[in-house]
């Protein structure tokens, strides 16, 4: 299988749409194309996040995408790497692994001082793969939540 990542355009909304909304749907969230078409584009033309698409045979098959977020101790910029997500008829075959390089090239291209990401505990598959790729699980850092909703 031959994978290319490239950064998306509005010209894959349409791809980016389907994707974002499955990805939604894998995180028990109800499906909603119109608000994910709507929140991926505003995000393209806002400039407010950068998103690397996984395409073979010309089909979109998984997606990164990147926010901006600062540290003050570093002065630097770290990118949340907010979003991975792979089709599932294409799991397992490198295309999660391809998404987290162009990751660390993309960071390394932006001096950024990386990036970071979450998930939880208990998704097995994402964490062994991240360890594998070579990530840190920070084990010093407790992180907390305050939600409006």
């Amino acid at each position: 299988m031959n994978i290319i990542i490239r950064e998306a355009t509005l010209g894959d909304l349409e791809s980016m749409t389907a994707l974002f909304d499955a990805y939604r749907v894998f995180y028990k969230k109800e499906s909603d194309l119109p608000a994910a078409k709507q929140f991926i584009a505003d995000r393209m033309k806002n400039k407010e996040s950068v998103i690397f698409i996984a395409e073979t045979e010309g089909i979109a098959c998984g997606y990164i995408q990147l926010f901006p977020i600062f540290s003050s101790t570093k002065m630097q910029r770290y990118w949340l790497l907010n979003d991975l997500f792979v089709s599932k008829d294409y799991r397992k075959g490198g295309v999660a692994r391809l998404l987290l390089e162009k990751g660390k090239e993309f960071a390394k291209e932006t001096n950024s001082a990386g990036y970071y990401l979450e998930t939880a505990t208990d998704n097995y598959a994402a964490n062994q793969l991240y360890v594998a790729a070579g990530l840190k699980l920070d084990d010093t850092h407790n992180y907390y939540l305050f939600e409006t909703k």
